[in-house]
């Protein structure tokens, strides 16, 4: 996952060190069920974390996909093709141990949702951001009882504090494995409605993208876009996909 949680592959069982460079020791990778979770092993030997912890999983088709990402290195190991496994080294040795911190960063987000920011002009722009913000705000009013508050420009606008405690309690009320698929998805997109949207499968991460972007791509309409931007948007579209597609197989 991108941002501060952003954790390698390494750490490979028995402590032989991990990432980029690597050469593939063993023939196959599959998974096998203990008491701690679901494990790969590579070969004989359990996959850890850079940490030195178990990489131990919480369901099979988490485990299966991790499996598959390490049976599909070829001769040295591209941590760029295992996100998956980047994502479990990320929420066992960094999400777990500093949870607190994780929820308020992310919960953090509500104060200055992007959702709640909207142009004072012009008309074309306001009325999208409306028809394509407005019903999120008020899906997280309805789902969650977080009503968050509108203002125009981007002076900072203090939310009522019973709508911000609300959308605390359910970042709050997530496990490690699902803050670490969420935080790519409030800090990709600035808004945590959003990224919580997309976590409970209100929306998908195409949608959550193309909602988080109303501003960008009216400026593209109008003045056009570079290959710089266009490139960076690519990877924070496969970022998003990514997570979701995390979450997913935490199900």
């Amino acid at each position: 996952m991108s941002g501060a949680l952003g954790g390698m592959p390494g750490g490979i069982g028995g402590g032989t060190g991990g990432g980029a460079g690597v050469k593939r020791f063993w023939q196959t990778a599959r998974v096998t069920e203990g008491d701690g979770g679901y494990e790969v092993l590579l070969d004989a030997r359990p996959i850890r974390t850079p940490g030195k912890a178990p990489l131990a999983l919480p369901t099979r088709a988490l485990a299966d996909a991790l499996a598959a990402e390490w049976e599909a290195q070829t001769e040295r190991v591209d941590p760029t093709t295992m996100p998956l496994t980047r994502s479990a080294n990320t929420a066992i040795d960094r999400v777990v141990p500093h949870r607190a911190a994780v929820v308020a960063e992310i919960a953090g987000y509500g104060e200055t949702d992007l959702l709640c920011y909207r142009a004072p002009h012009p008309e074309g722009l306001i009325a999208e951001q409306r028809a394509r913000w407005d019903p999120m705000l008020d899906w997280a009013a309805d789902r969650h009882g977080a009503r968050l508050t509108r203002a125009e420009g981007v002076m900072f606008a203090a939310q009522p504090p019973e709508a911000l405690a609300r959308l605390n309690a359910a970042v709050d009320a997530l496990d490690a494995w699902v803050l670490t698929g969420l935080h790519p998805l409030v800090t990709i997109s600035g808004s945590l409605v959003l990224g919580l949207a997309c976590a409970e499968g209100r929306l998908d991460a195409d949608e959550t993208f193309a909602i988080s972007r109303v501003d960008e791509d009216w400026n593209i309409r109008e003045w056009g876009e570079d290959e710089e931007a266009a490139a960076q948007a690519a990877r924070r579209l496969t970022e998003l996909r990514e997570a979701t597609r995390w979450l997913s197989l935490l199900r």
